[in-house]
């Protein structure tokens, strides 16, 4: 059937934005794209970001590099990321923290929810209730009497506020009735340092970054967060065998701005999952302790939502105010 012209010229038209769009996706990326970590390196969220940007350097042919903008619990880096052109070329590594901010900050100047396009999770791992060898406690029973013998003496650091490090630890003492002080740190790495060091006595570190120094035996694990035991760590009790009812784990994954071509986030999506469905780096992630967390971007948009309710209600009955 012959089109008049005025609707044929008008069918094109419609067409040119489409077209344009494939043809970007197909071509990203163009150049190298940054990875932001609101923390600095050595913790969890670099440890994964480096394995994401690795697989996605090799695959996508562009360098995926890695940027630390650690501070204020890793808004200053999830800030730079919802500002950024929705082009792809910037990318965040999301966490646990990303999901409790928006109840533990009152005036953030963005809504995570509404400001991001969620891309694909990676894992779900449990955190490693830990602490220096000094301290005499062996079981989680044995530690809870010693806090209670030693009310607002022990220090338990963590990554930052709002972190599933920090409020792991408010639910801990929330549950158990113990008089614990909060040590914020500006990232895993510094607080894993002041722990061996003995400055602090107690961390509940996610399992990537704390695990290395708990085989090594330079620090105690008395108990992983999960409802089950952890494959990689299947000797250690979990909390809940003594606190019924708890349960922590850490989230983390990747989105891009919001507006980012619905193309170019399904492309890194597809590339993400490739990864996570790798044999080689399935061991990896299985090593760290973690479960993988592939499917679709809505799904995981899913989770953040479901995340935000849940680490949103810790942080208004434990009373958690940044600093």
């Amino acid at each position: 059937m012959k089109l008049p012209r005025r609707q044929f010229l008008y069918l094109a038209a419609g067409a040119v934005p489409a077209i344009s769009r494939i043809t970007w996706a197909q071509s990203y990326p163009a150049r190298s794209v940054r990875i932001i970590v609101g923390y600095p390196p050595g913790g969890s969220n670099d440890i994964l970001a480096r394995l994401i940007a690795e697989w996605l350097s090799e695959r996508m042919g562009q360098q995926f590099v890695i940027e630390n903008r650690p501070g204020a619990g890793s808004n200053i880096a999830t800030e730079a990321v919802v500002r950024a052109a929705p082009d792809g070329y910037t990318l965040l590594m999301v966490s646990t923290a990303n999901m409790s901010n928006a109840a533990l900050y009152e005036n953030l100047n963005y809504n995570f929810i509404r400001d991001i396009a969620p891309v694909a999770g990676v894992i779900r791992v449990p955190l490693v209730m830990e602490v220096n060898l000094s301290i005499p406690a062996k079981t989680v029973p044995e530690f809870i009497a010693y806090a209670k013998a030693n009310p607002g003496r022990i220090n338990f650091a963590s990554g930052g506020i709002g972190t599933s490090i920090h409020l792991s630890g408010e639910l801990f003492k929330m549950m158990t009735g113990i008089d614990m002080q909060h040590v914020p740190y500006r990232g895993n790495g510094p607080a894993l340092t002041d722990l061996l060091g003995g400055q602090v006595q107690i961390m509940f570190d996610t399992m990537p970054a704390a695990i290395g120094y708990v085989r090594a035996g330079r620090l105690r694990a008395l108990a992983v967060t999960t409802a089950m035991r952890s494959e990689v760590l299947p000797n250690i009790p979990t909390v809940g065998e003594y606190v019924p009812g708890y349960e922590a784990s850490g989230l983390y994954g990747v989105a891009a701005p919001r507006n980012t071509p619905a193309e170019i986030v399904d492309k890194l999506n597809r590339e993400i999952n490739a990864a996570l469905a790798d044999p080689a780096m399935k061991t990896r992630l299985a090593d760290l302790g973690g479960i993988v967390l592939a499917g679709s971007p809505a799904d995981f948009a899913r989770l953040i939502a479901a995340e935000t309710e849940k680490w949103g209600k810790v942080v208004k009955l434990s009373g958690a105010k940044p600093r």
